[in-house]
């Protein structure tokens, strides 16, 4: 039995746009894996940053520009002071930059079922809270690890802690655009201060107006 004229032809036009019709396209490959499922999910203790209570200076290490292999680095200092609350469970402290202008609130909150800390930042350029990087310490080091974007690039972000009792800690950011290679952008290496000098009522004397 043969087709009719119209039906072949209909065919015919069908096939021909299956045939020429782009392939789907994807960008999974170009988006780094979440940072949930990448890196490692540490937990820690609920007094992880006790030692961190009071007044604390820092020499602040910053990357001029990100992602493109620079090594020129911004220095500036700062002054920071932090407060437990409810019996350490959260922590807040306000950083301030006086030779910049502007300043900058962490806030960790400490997660009884999962034994993790959640790290969350506030820059007063924006006022907006970025998304928290979570983790804890082992011993003296501590690393917490998040999703974020950066210059309209999605990034896996690493905080690195590490404890230099009595007096000193040092802080450590990176951001990872595969999941696989790290560049480290910022880095405090603080300093513990006289608290009663350093702060007001819980904030740096350097960030009052």
């Amino acid at each position: 039995m043969q087709m009719s004229l119209m039906p072949r032809l209909c065919l015919t036009i069908a096939l021909a746009a299956c045939a020429s019709a782009p392939a789907p396209t994807t960008t999974a490959a170009a988006t780094p894996p979440a940072a949930s499922a990448a890196m490692p999910a540490r937990t820690g203790d609920i007094h992880d940053f006790d030692f961190f209570e009071g007044g604390w200076t820092a020499h602040q290490r910053r990357l001029r520009v990100r992602g493109v292999g620079s090594n020129e680095w911004d220095e500036f200092p700062s002054s920071l002071c932090m407060k437990l609350f409810l019996d350490g469970m959260a922590t807040v402290d306000e950083v301030a930059f006086p030779t910049k202008g502007w300043s900058g609130l962490t806030i960790r909150t400490f997660s009884r079922e999962k034994r993790q800390w959640s790290i969350y930042w506030v820059s007063s350029k924006t006022g907006e809270m970025g998304p928290p990087q979570v983790g804890g310490f082992d011993g003296d080091h501590g690393e917490f690890y998040g999703d974020d974007e950066d210059g309209g690039h999605r990034v896996l972000v690493r905080y690195a802690w590490t404890k230099q009792p009595p007096d000193h800690a040092r802080w450590e950011q990176a951001f990872s655009r595969d999941g696989k290679t790290w560049e480290t952008n910022w880095t405090a290496d603080f300093t513990r201060a006289d608290t009663a000098a350093t702060c007001v009522g819980a904030r740096p004397r350097t960030a009052m107006p």
